[in-house]
């Protein structure tokens, strides 16, 4: 997902486990199946902000790589 350009549309299909991040992550309503919106990036390209569920929520390159997606017209 750290690759998607700003304004583009996702449905996450899995994200690893046992990482505390990316746990977090899942508590915060990214589950497979649920279509993401990359809202904006800061200037430095990093932290990546997304939509999901109707919230905004900040995530680093690093947590974004690791999910794994199927891109979906917006």
């Amino acid at each position: 997902m750290a690759q998607l350009p700003v304004g583009s549309s996702a449905l996450i299909q899995s994200l690893p486990t046992g990482r505390v991040g990316l746990t977090r992550l899942r508590e915060l309503g990214l589950t497979p199946g649920v279509k993401v919106l990359v809202v904006r990036r800061a200037p430095l390209g990093e932290p990546l902000e997304i939509r999901v569920r109707g919230s905004n929520i900040a995530m680093r390159n690093h947590e974004a790589a690791d999910i794994v997606i199927t891109p979906v017209e917006a």
